[in-house]
């Protein structure tokens, strides 16, 4: 007979199989062409405001399934201390990316904020199940360098805005490998996906508003294309990917998932290319390559033992 507790015990998360791998790439896409959507409506809604607007969206449909679930005591399960450090570490990333972009370049960004696969790797190395073995670690080495050598090169910033920018990035990388360590070995964990998820957005919505006020980013004008884009950046991203998300995050390895996000970056510059006709450097093929290597030479031996 299984104990009380084994109702909220998170279960023992395991290697990432078919199912799992499907699911990655349609998160992918969809944070992938985010950006696009995000850039395409920036003259109408600050792109911090418009992360403000659709977690608050988000939180409120949350909060109404966590309290329809659990009723007007969900709060004291013993998760609401780690909910509330995991929810500010969701905040403080998106703080920190914003203001590397001020100081760095977006390229220089997103490959500091995608060191977090190394973060989290690092951080949930003590439990047994998320080890990796030397090869595995090589997997993820030649992934990060195929971002690297996607995104990195030439800029017309001064260097010392470059250091600072660069090293905002690293620590949003940084918070976000910790938000992965935070959710996988504290109380938080044993939480319903709705309720983890709420933590998060709703922590997220009052930062990010608050900073949008604080710095008079609150621009917003409500076009039709403004509109179509917040209801999908609420519906599809901050609430559809989140659950979806959070829902893996809960029975596959943390590593794993993690690794395959570097595929974000890159099919975020494809859509780019395709929707807003930005050019895409010759590197960037090469750079793919090396990313799809890496994430095939850490999976390969698990997925083949599955099929």
């Amino acid at each position: 007979m299984s104990s009380p507790s084994d109702a909220t015990r998170p279960p023992t998360r395991r290697p990432l199989d078919l199912k799992a791998v499907a699911a990655m790439l349609v998160l992918c896409v969809v944070w992938g062409i985010q950006q696009v959507v995000m850039k395409s409506i920036a003259t109408d809604i600050a792109p911090v405001m418009q992360l403000g607007l659709r977690f608050a969206g988000s939180a409120l449909c949350f909060l109404v399934l966590t309290l329809r679930s659990e009723g007007r005591h969900a709060f004291s399960d013993g998760t609401l201390k780690s909910g509330l450090a995991l929810g500010v570490l969701f905040a403080l990333e998106f703080i920190f990316v914003g203001e590397a972009v001020a100081h760095t370049t977006a390229a220089h960004s997103t490959v500091f904020l995608y060191s977090a696969p190394i973060f989290t790797a690092l951080g949930v190395q003590m439990l047994p199940e998320e080890h990796l073995s030397g090869s595995q670690w090589i997997g993820i080495g030649v992934a990060f360098a195929g971002i690297a050598l996607a995104f990195l090169g030439y800029a017309d910033k001064p260097i010392h805005e470059m250091i600072i920018g660069d090293s905002l990035a690293l620590c949003a990388g940084a918070i976000w490998g910790a938000s992965n360590v935070t959710l996988r070995r504290t109380r938080v964990g044993s939480a319903s996906t709705v309720k983890t998820v709420f933590y998060q957005v709703s922590i997220a919505a009052v930062a990010l508003t608050g900073y949008a006020f604080i710095f008079g980013e609150t621009h917003v004008v409500l076009s039709h294309r403004a509109i179509a884009s917040m209801v999908f950046q609420t519906v599809g991203i901050s609430i559809g990917s989140y659950l979806v998300w959070f829902s893996l995050l809960r029975y596959y390895l943390t590593s794993r998932l993690m690794l395959f996000s570097l595929l974000t970056p890159l099919l975020g510059v494809i859509f780019g290319a395709t929707l807003l006709d930005e050019a895409i450097d010759p590197r960037f093929g090469l750079g793919a390559v090396l990313v799809v290597g890496g994430i095939v030479a850490v999976n390969a031996r698990q997925l083949l033992n599955r099929t």
